[in-house]
């Protein structure tokens, strides 16, 4: 039986412990990663996501806890065991790319092998050959100021391939890359999973990357809050509930769905599916409430959303204190959450609406409306077209926001890449609550 490649046992880190500012930016947290899994720890800014990579490379030291990387425990690693980790064992892939700009690329690829202690011909024939394999070899004497960020990160990619590592582990890797670059980025690392059989693990906080990995880690205020597994590659066997989700047939639109939502899965449809519904749209719209207020708040939506509930009553419930069976909102934010649920509701509803043509109009106005887009009437008549594409299901939410974002002259709508975000975020949560198993 195959053997975990990382454990992390009950770690915590606290900076300025014992103080006023004292923060946990990791808390009891425990994980075990096994040979050839594709890993994201997926999260909010500031939730501890980071630090658990870092954490695991050994280049962060816990204030408690335990972490064994490769049957080693890094706290009894001596100093030469460490560097012989970093320079074979684990790959590191940052945002901000960290390539010398006085060295030429193929010397940046070559570097750890240099602190190896390689000859230069060796050194020479892996750097030229992964430049080649990442179509970068045409740069190999230009100098990182020369090349674009996309081109930059395959260079830190090859840099951390050089002494063929188990681990590959990335912070944030696309984080300053346009969508194209990125989509690049993310498609080496799966290869590497896939191909060269690499452990890959990647910290995000976007959830369009997401499709990508084999186990999600979802993290919040310094906690591992769940898991979702979407292909299974620990040494445990399948449940048989998993088994029995697997053959649930899922139709075209669910689908389509699941590439926004991906931690949908076929189990929770029918009367899962509304609770689920109502997490999403907590998650969709909330962000800095406490994780009680959330939890009360998620109850007393899903009853909204079983019609168990008026939206008088629920947005009383919101205002109610903890202790009164309530949320403990502010009655402002309370009767304004009600009406942004009550907008999303409706438009969900004119979804069944026969006459599609007039379906993608009212979605058109309040899309509109809801971002302040400026649209001339040519542009309204597009953007109708372009949610009408989505609402028939032709074009999944990345195709509308493609199509959102791509120049007028190039058939797209031309909205800022931001607003083109938001926009097809908005349309498939109305999407997904109107969706019925």
């Amino acid at each position: 039986m195959s053997q975990a490649i990382i454990k992390v046992k009950n770690l915590k880190v606290i900076y300025h412990q014992g103080k006023p500012n004292e923060v946990r930016s990791l808390d009891e947290v425990n994980l075990e990663i096994f040979p050839q899994e594709y890993i994201i720890i997926f999260g909010p800014s500031g939730c501890g996501k980071s630090t658990l990579l870092y954490s695991m490379s050994g280049l962060q030291v816990p204030t408690e806890g335990e972490v064994e990387v490769i049957g080693k425990q890094l706290s009894k690693m001596k100093k030469k065991e460490m560097v012989l980790l970093h320079q074979s064992g684990i790959g590191m892939i940052f945002q901000a790319f960290y390539l010398i700009p006085s060295l030429t690329i193929l010397d940046n690829v070559c570097l750890p092998k240099v602190f190896k202690g390689d000859g230069m011909k060796e050194r020479k024939e892996a750097g030229t050959k992964l430049l080649s394999r990442f179509s970068i070899s045409q740069h190999y004497n230009k100098f990182p100021s020369q090349l674009s960020g996309g081109e930059k990160q395959r260079v830190s990619i090859a840099r951390s391939l050089i002494n063929n590592p188990e681990l590959i582990l990335a912070d944030e890797p696309v984080g300053n890359l346009d969508s194209e670059s990125a989509e690049n980025v993310l498609n080496i690392l799966k290869d590497l999973n896939e191909v060269d059989k690499k452990t890959v693990i990647m910290v995000t906080h976007n959830p369009e990357h997401l499709r990508f990995a084999d186990r999600v880690i979802y993290m919040r205020d310094g906690k591992i809050i769940k898991e979702d597994v979407r292909k299974e590659k620990r040494p445990e066997k399948v449940s048989l509930q998993e088994k029995a989700a697997a053959e649930i047939p899922v139709s075209n639109e669910l689908r389509m769905l699941m590439k926004t939502f991906r931690s949908l899965s076929p189990q929770q449809i029918g009367s899962l599916l509304t609770p689920y519904k109502a997490d999403q749209l907590l998650s969709y719209i909330l962000s800095d409430l406490n994780d009680e207020q959330v939890k009360s708040a998620g109850e007393s939506l899903k009853k909204l959303l079983f019609r168990n509930l008026k939206l008088t009553d629920f947005t009383q419930k919101l205002n109610d204190q903890l202790d009164n069976g309530g949320a403990g909102w502010n009655k402002t934010r309370a009767e304004s959450f009600t009406k942004r649920i009550a907008d999303i509701l409706k438009q969900a509803d004119d979804l069944n609406n026969p006459d599609l043509e007039k379906t993608s109009q009212s979605a058109a106005l309040y899309l509109k409306n809801l971002f302040g887009l400026k649209l001339d009437e040519e542009k309204k008549v597009l953007f109708a077209s372009f949610l009408k594409m989505r609402i028939e299901d032709k074009i999944d939410r990345l195709g509308l926001k493609k199509k959102l974002d791509l120049p007028l002259k190039e058939g797209g709508l031309g909205l800022y890449k931001n607003t083109a975000d938001k926009v097809s975020r908005e349309m498939e949560i109305i999407k997904f609550i109107n969706y019925e198993a």
